[in-house]
């Protein structure tokens, strides 16, 4: 009988994805060209809709058929999301810019020309700056900086961003050697088919190459899903597109005015919002992008709203103890990691848990008058809806008696030395490292105690914390001996 074949062969660690990064001996160089769509009601040149989502050809004008006689009329609602995507983006805007014509043949270009902006666009110069916490995976989100100043149309999978990457190789070791052979690849509207379309491209230019075969410049398709890049059509040279300045559209005059007017109203740009997320109140990177990303923009605004309101609260119980308010990221992580992670196990059929109630419920477990289990539980009946008549959330507490009544100093001490008795053998770890005691075993030791203890009163710290003093008690108990 013939065996399986076991790819995990032993001692050979699997190939991780970042192996793909690289190829020895081999330099890429890539070149992307992306598109938006810009959040506009109607064509750029024409007054036809310019919804997406309705049956082809319904919403047609006479220009967009190129019908002989017809002209372009620049519709001028278009230029305020294009100058919010630029001022996003950092650009340059010229107070003059002119449409061009670009010339070529392809069937869906019945004109044999596209109207852009080759010699004096409405823009220049932009930038975007990369930090360490940008990424491409799919929970890095996608079109972020574009969404948050409504210009772009959400959503690479709806087109409203898409991409055509120019790839070529050659090899290492010899810098006068002039750049490979380029080929393009055409509309890639997810970030991974971007990713994995320049691998694959790669990695078959390379093969070429190695072959002894030459890389044809050439237009190339890209199916997600699949290994490797198809030919759409080849490339006799570099095309002459002859452009001439386009002799019906007028120049595109835009104030200073205008654009000091857009640039004080668009939407701070989401580094910056994430940046405040981190060093104001407290959060990681990580959830900082996560909180902006969801429910486009909805979730971290609800995040800004339960805060204020905890941070309220707390404020009163300082006032009344004559205490100080309590520093922001001493509770906004805690509404950050509940708004995140403990509201994101449920589903959002129904809508958020009300911001008052929320922000009750974390106030009673930030103040320990009540414990996680407990909050856990009371988040699940303000989500369904449980408690809409029992006046509240701490009214619900004191009606099903859910207070916290924490241990006496004895009782935790009582409990703390009959987990030392009994684990006597966990001891010689302790003994051995100082004071630098093992955090495993002493966590270890902890979650003993709280499961022989009641657990409804126990608290986690102070449970640590009264089990290291016993701990070195009879450590040193031992010594003296």
């Amino acid at each position: 009988m013939q065996k399986k074949r076991n790819d995990k062969k032993e001692g050979v660690k699997p190939k991780k994805k970042s192996d793909n990064q690289t190829v020895d001996g081999w330099e890429l160089t890539v070149g992307i060209e992306i598109h938006a769509q810009l959040n506009t009601a109607r064509k750029l040149f024409s007054h036809a809709t310019a919804s997406s989502n309705d049956d082809p050809n319904t919403h047609v004008a006479l220009f967009d058929l190129s019908i002989p006689g017809s002209q372009p009329l620049f519709q001028e609602h278009t230029l305020i999301p294009a100058l919010r995507a630029a001022l996003a983006l950092n650009c340059e805007i010229q107070p003059v810019s002119r449409f061009d014509r670009k010339h070529y043949f392809w069937w869906d270009q019945p004109a044999g020309y596209q109207i852009t902006q080759y010699y004096e666009p409405f823009s220049r110069n932009g930038h975007l700056t990369l930090l360490a916490r940008d990424g491409i995976a799919a929970e890095d989100g996608e079109g972020a900086v574009l969404n948050s100043v409504d210009a772009c149309v959400s959503g690479m999978e709806l087109g409203g961003l898409r991409a055509d990457v120019n790839v070529s190789v050659r090899r290492t070791g010899d810098p006068a050697t002039p750049l490979g052979t380029r080929t393009e690849i055409k509309n890639l509207n997810t970030i991974k088919a971007v990713e994995d379309a320049i691998i694959a491209e790669r990695d078959r230019q390379i093969a070429e190459l190695e072959a002894g075969r030459h890389v044809a410049g050439e237009t190339r398709g890209w199916t997600l899903g699949s290994k490797e890049t198809r030919r759409l059509r080849g490339k006799e040279g570099e095309v002459d597109y002859r452009y001439m300045p386009d002799p019906d559209l007028a120049p595109v005059i835009i104030s200073r005015d205008l654009v000091e007017c857009l640039r004080q109203t668009v939407t701070a740009p989401p580094d910056t919002e994430v940046d405040a997320l981190i060093s104001e109140y407290g959060l990681t990177a990580k959830d900082a992008l996560s909180l902006l990303t969801l429910e486009n923009g909805g979730r971290v605004e609800y995040f800004y709203n339960v805060v204020d309101k905890l941070g309220s609260l707390l404020a009163a119980d300082g006032d009344a103890d004559s205490q100080p308010p309590p520093e922001i990221q001493s509770y906004s992580t805690l509404a950050g990691n509940w708004i995140l992670h403990e509201l994101g196990k449920l589903t959002t059929e129904k809508g958020r848990v009300p911001v008052d109630d929320l922000a009750e419920l974390l106030h009673l477990l930030h103040r320990g008058r009540i414990t996680g289990k407990v909050a856990k539980q009371l988040l699940i009946s303000l989500y369904n809806g449980d408690l809409a008549d029992a006046g509240g959330v701490a009214a619900s507490v004191e009606a099903h008696d859910l207070w916290f009544r924490e241990l006496s100093e004895d009782e935790y001490a009582a409990l703390a030395e009959s987990i030392v008795e009994g684990n006597r053998d966990v001891l010689d770890s302790f003994r051995k490292k100082g004071p630098q005691y093992p955090q495993g075993k002493l966590m270890f030791l902890v979650g003993k105690m709280m499961r022989e203890g009641a657990t409804e009163r126990i608290h986690p710290a102070k449970a640590e914390a009264v089990l290291k003093a016993k701990i070195a008690a009879v450590i040193d108990a031992e010594k003296d001996e």
